[in-house]
C-alpha cells in the first residue's frame, strides 16, 4: 500500500509535519509520502478540501486557521475531537472522513516520555498559562488522566473559565489572573506555558517572572521556536524540571501516523534530530 498523506493550513511552507511524517514512513517501512496542500484566505475553502479528500489521499493534518472550520465537511468525529471544539488529524475509514485531535495525547506522551512517574500523584498541583486551542486539548487530557487539580490562568479570565468546562466532577479548577498566579507559583508541581508569549521575533517576551518556583517542579513550553523561550531559562536557573515544545510536536504526529497506519512508530533518536535542525534555523 502507498500511503499519501498531506497537510491543509495557512500559511505551511515552512512547516516540519513533512521531515517528521517522512521519517516516520521510512522507520515503518512504508512507501507513501507527505505533502503540503497550502489554502489561501483567498482560496475555495470548500473546492480545495473536496479537492484533497477526491486525490485518493489516506489522511491529512489540519493547522491554523481550519481547525475548526474543517468539522463540517466531515462524516463523522471522535469523542474528544467534539469536546475540544477542533480538529486537527483526519484519516479515510472506508470512504468515510473521520476527525480526531492529537494536541492533548501527544502533548501528554512527550511529557511521559521526559517524565516517566508524571502519572503516579494525580493529585499534583497544575497550572496551565493560556487558553487557546492548544490548551483546550491538553486540558482535556489531563482531565481525561485523571488528574484533580488543573488551574488556569490567562489574560482574559472568561476564555479561561469556556476551557474549565471540559472538566470532570472529580476535577477542582481555579482560573485567575495573571498577577494573581505569578504571586502562587511556587504553590504549582507543573507549570504549562501555552500562549504564544516568547515565540520568535519576539523571544524576550515572558508572560510573567519564574521568581519562586518549588525545587520539585516541571516548566513546559509548547512554544519550540526559538528551542528554548525566556520562561524556560528563567526556570531551567532555579533548577527544576524542563519540558520543551518540539517534543510536544513529535508526539501528536505520532499520534496522527498511528491513527492513519494503526503503527505506533517508535521514537529512537528523532527528539534529538529536530533539536538541531530547529537549532539550525
Amino acid at each position: 500500500m502507498y500511503y499519501r498523506l498531506a497537510l491543509i493550513g495557512y500559511p505551511i511552507n515552512h512547516s516540519l509535519s513533512p521531515w517528521i511524517h517522512e521519517h516516520f514512513l521510512e522507520k515503518a517501512n512504508l512507501n507513501g509520502d507527505y505533502s503540503t496542500f497550502e489554502i489561501s484566505p483567498d482560496d475555495s475553502f470548500s473546492l480545495k478540501v473536496k479537492q484533497l479528500m477526491n486525490d485518493n489521499v489516506q489522511g491529512f493534518n489540519v493547522t491554523v486557521p481550519y481547525k475548526e472550520k474543517i468539522i463540517s465537511f466531515l462524516d463523522e468525529i471522535d469523542e474528544s475531537a467534539e469536546k475540544i471544539g477542533a480538529v486537527n488529524t483526519v484519516v479515510n475509514r472506508n470512504g468515510r472522513w473521520i476527525g480526531y485531535n492529537t494536541d492533548g495525547i501527544g502533548y501528554m506522551r512527550s511529557l511521559e516520555s521526559k517524565f516517566p512517574n508524571f502519572h503516579q500523584d494525580k493529585a499534583k498541583r497544575i497550572l496551565i498559562i493560556g487558553a487557546g486551542g492548544a490548551t483546550r486539548g491538553i486540558y482535556h487530557a489531563l482531565v481525561q488522566s485523571g488528574f484533580l487539580n488543573i488551574d488556569i490562568t490567562n489574560r482574559t479570565t472568561e476564555k479561561a473559565a469556556e476551557i474549565a468546562k471540559l472538566k470532570s466532577d472529580a476535577t477542582t479548577t481555579n482560573i485567575f489572573s495573571l498577577d494573581q498566579a505569578e504571586q502562587m507559583i511556587k504553590n504549582y508541581d507543573v507549570i504549562i506555558q501555552t500562549t504564544s508569549v516568547g515565540m520568535k521575533p519576539n523571544p524576550d517576551n515572558i508572560v510573567f517572572k519564574m521568581n519562586e518556583l518549588k525545587e520539585t517542579s516541571i516548566v513546559s513550553d509548547i512554544i519550540y521556536q526559538p528551542l528554548e523561550t525566556r520562561l524556560l531559562k528563567e526556570a531551567g536557573e532555579k533548577g527544576v524540571g524542563l519540558h520543551y515544545g518540539h517534543t510536544m510536536l513529535l508526539y501528536q504526529a505520532q499520534y496522527a501516523f498511528e491513527i492513519w497506519t494503526g503503527l505506533k512508530v517508535p521514537m529512537g533518536s528523532m527528539d534529538r534530530q529536530l533539536k538541531h535542525k530547529l537549532e539550525g534555523r
